[in-house]
Parts: structure tokens; C-alpha cells; sequence
């Protein structure tokens, strides 16, 4: 490959980032605390869920092992 081909091609690249990041569509910030707020309860949620579920499983072993 010569130095002029790599050259081209890196220009190129460097339009296809651009004009990718020209496509993105940032939210506002309504939907941003909307969804962020979602994300939260979410994973507070399946914590929750996991605690339980390894109190019980703790629960079941200690009854067996005594």
C-alpha cells in the first residue's frame, strides 16, 4: 500500500466518524431524568431481589448443614 492510500483512507474514516456523530440524537433533558430515574429503580429493584434471594438460599443451607 503507498502513503497516498493510507492517507485516503484515514480521511475517510475520519468522515464516516463525523457524519456518524452528526446522526446521533441527543435526548432532552425531560427524557434523560425520565430514563436515568428508570435505571435507578431498576437496579435498586433486582438488588433487592438478589438480597432475598440469597437470604433464603442462606437460610435453606444453614438448616441443612445444622
Amino acid at each position: 500500500m503507498s502513503e497516498k492510500d493510507t492517507s485516503v483512507k484515514k480521511v475517510s474514516w475520519w468522515q464516516g466518524i463525523k457524519s456518524e456523530f452528526k446522526k446521533i440524537i441527543w435526548p432532552d433533558k425531560k427524557t434523560l431524568v425520565r430514563e436515568t430515574i428508570a435505571v435507578f429503580v431498576t437496579t435498586v429493584i433486582l438488588g433487592l431481589v438478589i438480597v432475598l434471594i440469597d437470604y433464603v438460599v442462606q437460610l435453606g443451607l444453614d438448616h441443612i448443614i445444622r
